[in-house]
């Protein structure tokens, strides 16, 4: 069943979609979550990565049931409405996609995304048929939960390195946009040419950004003015804070000084923020 504030926060996130330009910042656990509600941002994504590097493990090796325990973790750490990146759907069939996106559905989220990316080299993207069912299954099962939770579609191309990535993209958004899709999002364009070609391909339907090293010069007014709805960092917060520990700690290792720890954050200041949650 779904929860008063469940309706609310996914109400709100809809609401979101329907026009402008929004970050969508990525946290890993409950402090990240706190931290980025307090800073003032009006929603949250899990990040997959993110989430299996603090856990020691790779993208995509967090088994389901633990993965779908973190969701509630942030789910219920913050007020906001929460995307979760929920991978592949931990299926390859639809049968098995709409029970798990259910289960999903089920922790409370505001959203929730599922990809073509199979895991595996040798067939890196699910036939298209297969993966316009995949989200078909998907819509299917947030209808019957009742939830009015925001499905988006998302195309891997750029991500497994696709020999024709913009032109698949194209053709899979708009697929998955007719399968029932609410926001349609290709991680790896960086283009503005090609993210303009793709909002006009998908519309009226909103497009996710991902904005990450390989784009990261594209504004928040940049994007906005190609006509892109909403934009996530993925794992680059994730990745910002693993970078600073690594060259904190490889300094420590060779070079015996500990300089790099002086830009870390204030222990005082988080000892207040989470004191104030507690």
């Amino acid at each position: 069943m779904t929860s008063a504030k469940q309706t609310s926060v996914t109400a709100k996130f809809r609401k979101m979609h329907e026009s402008g330009c929004f970050v969508l910042p990525n946290p890993w656990d409950i402090g990240t979550t706190i931290y980025l509600e307090n800073l003032g941002f009006e929603a949250l994504a899990t990040t997959s990565a993110g989430f299996a590097f603090s856990r020691g493990k790779f993208d995509g090796g967090v088994p389901r049931d633990e993965m779908l325990a973190h969701i509630r973790e942030i789910v219920e750490a913050t007020v906001l409405p929460v995307n979760a990146d929920f991978l592949a759907g931990y299926a390859d069939e639809p049968e098995g996609v709409a029970t798990n996106v259910g289960l999903c559905v089920a922790t409370g989220v505001a959203g929730l995304s599922i990809e073509d990316n199979t895991g595996r080299t040798e067939i890196p993207l699910y036939e298209k048929k297969l993966a316009i069912d995949r989200i078909r299954a998907a819509r299917s099962a947030i209808d019957a939960s009742g939830s009015g939770v925001v499905l988006t579609g998302r195309c891997e191309a750029w991500l497994v390195h696709d020999p024709d990535p913009f032109h698949t993209v194209l053709d899979r958004l708009a697929a998955y946009a007719e399968a029932g899709a609410d926001c349609l999002y290709a991680p790896g364009v960086s283009k503005p040419d090609e993210i303009a070609q793709i909002v006009k391909t998908v519309s009226p339907k909103p497009v996710n950004i991902l904005v990450s090293g390989f784009n990261h010069q594209l504004s928040l007014s940049q994007l906005a003015d190609l006509g892109v709805r909403r934009i996530s960092v993925g794992s680059g917060l994730a990745l910002a804070a693993w970078g600073a520990f690594l060259r904190a700690a490889q300094d420590i290792k060779t070079n015996g000084t500990f300089k790099l720890m002086a830009n870390g954050a204030a222990s005082a200041e988080l000892n207040e923020l989470f004191r104030e949650k507690s």
